[in-house]
């Protein structure tokens, strides 16, 4: 679990960054979940968007990408979702 000073320092880092994916009308799938994934073990700190027309709630999205992928939520603010995960060959964030 991350301790309070470690997602707002999180968050400082996320602050710059752009979406790089985004659940839409279908919600959050295997495939998402699998790319995801990748992209956490890669990078380790991205956010997700959520559009207008997702059926889901962002809280239920959230928690989907959490138990699919084993990432660490930052924060939701608005509707995007930034999400962490330390890689295990790529570390690139040493956390306070």
């Amino acid at each position: 679990m991350l301790t309070g000073k470690q997602k707002r320092y999180l968050r400082a880092k996320a602050h710059h960054l752009n979406p790089i994916f985004q659940v839409g009308k279908g919600g959050v799938n295997e495939n998402m979940i699998k790319q995801i994934s990748e992209a956490l073990e890669a990078r380790e700190l991205f956010k997700v968007s959520i559009l207008q027309n997702c059926e889901d709630t962002k809280e239920t999205v959230a928690e989907e990408l959490i138990k699919g992928t084993g990432a660490e939520l930052v924060q939701i603010i608005g509707h995007t979702i930034v999400l962490y995960k330390e890689s295990k060959e790529n570390k690139q964030i040493q956390l306070p």
